[in-house]
């Protein structure tokens, strides 16, 4: 680490209270990387080249956490399997990752548990509809299933 860090760390040290101490002086604290990098991951902002270029639709500046909970509202056909794929595995492998590592990380933890989780639900959203071998059932799809199943009933 570079000086300038180390002595500005100490300068702020003094300024911590008592009762957060262990915390600031914890190996995965906020004086390290292993704070920050899950922070930054919470509230980071995902670009995309050219954004000017883009609809408004795929040009965000959401957290990628926020990012993922702004996708929970997008329809199940405009889905992408390969993406909410790679960020399922890449969630469930960093997650694993937080807690072989030393010191356990439970911020790393969480926030990529939360993106794992996230990914695995658009996943089933997304092939839910492919079990029954059609899209997504237009209302008067539905009620026609709904008397259908009236009639079986009686």
């Amino acid at each position: 680490m570079s000086v300038v860090y180390k002595n500005t760390m100490k300068a702020l040290g003094k300024y911590v209270p008592e009762k957060l101490q262990p915390f600031w002086n914890h190996p995965a604290g906020p004086q390290t990387i292993f704070f920050w990098a899950p922070a930054v991951k919470w509230v980071s902002k995902r670009f995309y080249n050219n954004p000017w270029y883009l609809p408004k639709e795929v040009y965000s500046c959401d957290g990628l956490v926020i990012a993922g909970l702004g996708d929970l509202q997008r329809p199940a056909d405009k889905i992408s399997i390969g993406q909410s794929s790679s960020l399922a595995v890449t969630g469930i492998i960093w997650t694993r990752y937080s807690l072989a590592i030393t010191p356990k990380n439970w911020s790393l933890f969480s926030v990529n548990f939360f993106v794992a989780c996230t990914a695995l639900y658009q996943i089933s959203r997304a092939i839910k509809p492919d079990f029954r071998g059609v899209g997504p059932l237009s209302e008067e799809e539905e009620e026609g299933e709904e008397e259908e199943e009236k009639k079986e009933l009686s």
